[in-house]
């Protein structure tokens, strides 16, 4: 296993930082883990609560088979264990938005055994070779309601909504060294929930959120003293709580003072910690089975179609993108870093090679740097997002079939673009109404190059003295004085006999 290079140095010497994480991810369904209330976001308070979940006498929880199958989905996109056999606990506790004064979840028996995830290397952020990631389990759990202390002045509100809401608790090892390994996990892993659909992966909204733990040691010894940060909820949040938690425990013991055991939160305008309260272990909870569940035994042909039902995943389709479409590393893995993004530009691409009459392989380079570098340079310039593009996939298939049929050249194509983007007309109207059709006209490009090395005849003098650099500027000039409009092919043919 590669070793980060990420080292606190304190005023004692070097520090290891050990990092796991507790990613709670809802599951993307219709109603809730036991109940068949509503999860829609955003209603109003206390209006999507069962019986079930406000724990009325005598109300009996039912499995949602969904929120299972979703859980099994997961699993094996991260090549974990299956257990066919599993059950629920109930993790006993009192606060005010837990109806029950217990939460239905998985402690002894979980769904999901372990498996892996691999984060990409990024010698910029300090990680230097893919590292594999060890994941020790995904257990199903219930989540709880929500307080609300913002709305009175001398009291609480209590909003049921979450309460009952599906959640799977992936929690990964030890594994990390560095804030920027673990800002990479979560990056991946939300982008694995999001190809395979068990999690819209929206860290805004609460539906995805990290346990951070933290530990400190000297290179090569014993692990320390861990502290929890709970319900951190964007990548460089928990990156932040990373770097402050460590340092404030490098310094602590420094000081002499002890690392202890404690649940923490952050504070995302401080970018510190602070402690909430002593950590618990798992007896203080008290589990014991749920006597109202029975286990869950799950057959073969229940995971075969779970397994089936999966998607390319966004490694898979890396390595499809630079294997058989030739695509970079890079541009690859910006392709597939988003499953919206993949799927934007594979419908661009099949649109393009058929209106060309090319095949994708042939469309697929330029195909991934229109998107990338145009269209993306674009719609950042207005903060909008690809999902809202004013050019659809079909629009700029329709504009690159008119680059790879030689009918307009790259430089009118940004041209193209822009209209495209102000006005919502298509790509072959625009052309077609303002004239922009390019030229194979050799006569008219002769006369253009002609012009311009008559206009520049102390450029032609270095050019040929060896200065062949040169070639680009007049190139260039042709092109200006064309508009654009040129043959870039026959341009650079009709010079190079020009110019001997």
């Amino acid at each position: 296993m590669v070793v980060s290079s990420y080292r606190i140095q304190g005023a004692t010497g070097e520090w290891e930082v050990v990092i796991g994480l507790e990613v709670h991810a809802q599951i993307t369904t219709q109603a809730k883990l036991f109940s068949g209330a509503a999860t829609a976001f955003g209603a109003e308070p206390n209006t999507q609560v069962s019986l079930v979940d406000a724990a009325m006498p005598g109300m009996l929880p039912v499995p949602n088979a969904e929120c299972i199958r979703q859980a099994v989905r997961t699993g094996l996109a991260i090549d974990a264990a299956i257990n066919r056999w599993s059950r629920f606990d109930r993790k006993n506790y009192f606060y005010a938005d837990l109806p029950q004064g217990y939460q239905i979840s998985q402690l002894y028996h979980p769904l999901v055994g372990e498996g892996s995830l691999t984060i990409d290397a990024d010698e910029k952020a300090g990680i230097p070779a893919d590292k594999v990631i060890g994941i020790e389990r995904i257990h199903v759990e219930q989540d709880a309601g929500k307080l609300m202390h913002d709305q009175h002045p001398t009291m609480s509100y209590v909003d049921l909504n979450r309460s009952g809401v599906a959640l799977m608790e992936i929690v990964s090892r030890p594994d990390m060294r560095s804030p920027a390994e673990a800002g990479a996990y979560v990056r991946k892993l939300r982008a694995i929930l999001r190809y395979v659909g068990s999690c819209d992966g929206n860290m805004e909204e609460g539906s995805m959120r990290a346990d951070v733990n933290v530990s400190v040691r000297r290179p090569g010894e014993e692990f320390g003293t861990r502290t929890e940060t709970k319900n951190v909820n964007s990548v460089r949040f928990v990156m932040q709580a990373i770097e402050h938690e460590a340092r404030r425990q490098v310094d602590l013991i420094e000081d002499g003072g002890t690392v202890v055991q404690e649940t923490r939160l952050f504070d995302p305008g401080t970018g510190t910690t602070r402690a909430m309260r002593s950590k618990e272990d798992a007896h203080d909870y008290r589990y014991f089975p749920d006597p109202d569940l029975l286990p869950l035994e799950l057959d073969e042909a229940f995971i075969a179609e779970c397994r089936a039902s999966l998607p390319e995943l966004p490694d898979a389709k890396r390595r499809r993108y630079e294997g058989e479409l030739g695509l970079s590393a890079y541009n690859a893995g910006v392709l597939t870093a988003e499953v919206e993004t993949a799927g934007w530009f594979e419908e661009l691409l099949a649109a393009s090679a058929a209106k060309a009459g090319k095949p994708e392989a042939e469309l697929a380079k330029p195909a991934a740097n229109w998107l990338l570098s145009e269209l993306f340079g674009a719609l950042n310039k207005t903060g909008t997002a690809l999902a809202d593009s004013p050019v659809t996939p079909a629009a700029g298939a329709e504009l690159l079939a008119l680059v790879a049929k030689g009918t307009i050249s790259g430089s009118i194509a940004k041209q193209v673009l822009e209209k495209m983007l102000a006005s919502g007309d298509g790509a072959e109207a625009i052309v077609e109404r303002e004239g922009l059709m390019q030229t194979s006209d050799t006569s008219a490009i002769e006369a253009a190059v002609d012009q311009v090395l008559a206009a520049n005849a102390d450029k032609v003098a270095e050019f040929k003295a060896g200065k062949e650099a040169l070639f680009g500027f007049f190139v260039g000039q042709t092109m200006k004085a064309m508009q654009g409009k040129g043959n870039p092919q026959l341009v650079n043919q009709v010079l190079r006999q020009k110019l001997g």
